[in-house]
């Protein structure tokens, strides 16, 4: 019974790191600061997040490509027909 249940730890753990890994990706990806995704390389001379919305105003969903791949990006635009984007000025 102890191996089993170390076998689903360790299957668990490896689990959370392949998700850690998609989202490491994913924040690499977005050459913007927005929301969770704040990169010093990407901030106003007040040190604000600065979006990037010509690019990326989608949501973003991986595709698994296999062992040894990397994930496959599929888009989804962002449509706001109700409500005028725009960025929080403080």
């Amino acid at each position: 019974m102890n191996l089993i249940w170390s076998w689903r730890r360790q299957a668990g753990s490896l689990t959370i790191l392949k998700l850690a890994a998609l989202l490491v990706t994913d924040a690499l990806n977005r050459k913007e600061s927005c929301g969770a995704h704040f990169r010093e390389e990407f901030q106003t001379a007040d040190g604000e997040a600065k979006r990037n919305d010509d690019e990326f105003t989608y949501v973003a969903a991986w595709e698994f490509a296999g062992e040894d791949k990397p994930p496959i990006l599929h888009k989804e635009e962002l449509k706001f027909e109700d409500v005028e984007m725009e960025s929080q000025e403080l």
